[in-house]
């Protein structure tokens, strides 16, 4: 691991492996994503060792502590060593993973694919609610 003393968040963000492009970590950052110390932030804001990053990715957020600085992509285990997944982050995650889980097991499923008569009933049904 190259220990820097100055590292680019967008450049941090992609070398944890966070985002798969610098360009995507840019853009997460850029739309409101990434918190640095629990605020938004610039994409050349400078990592600090024991800053708290909160990042957003899908349904997950993930609040996340730099325990280390680099500018190089390397495999995951060395990734992973750059920071340190809050105790609260992994319990929240889990808790609301087991909950989009049993969400999705409750949903009503056809059976099959609607045919052209139930596709119009649908559609006249639709158009009926609207206000």
């Amino acid at each position: 691991m190259t220990e820097t003393s100055k590292v680019r968040l967008d450049k941090w963000l992609w070398a944890a492996r966070f985002y798969k492009t610098r360009a995507l970590a840019k853009n997460a950052i850029e739309g409101g994503k990434v918190h640095y110390d629990g605020q938004r932030c610039k994409v050349s804001k400078m990592v600090e060792l024991g800053a708290k990053l909160s990042i957003r990715q899908g349904f997950d957020e993930k609040e996340v502590i730099v325990q280390a600085l680099s500018d190089q992509r390397r495999g995951a285990p060395q990734a992973q060593l750059l920071y340190e997944e809050t105790p609260a982050s992994i319990k929240r995650r889990m808790d609301e993973g087991e909950r989009r889980k049993i969400a999705r097991a409750t949903m009503a499923v056809p059976d099959h694919k609607p045919n052209k008569k139930e596709r119009r009933d649908m559609r006249r049904f639709e158009r009926n609610q609207e206000y």
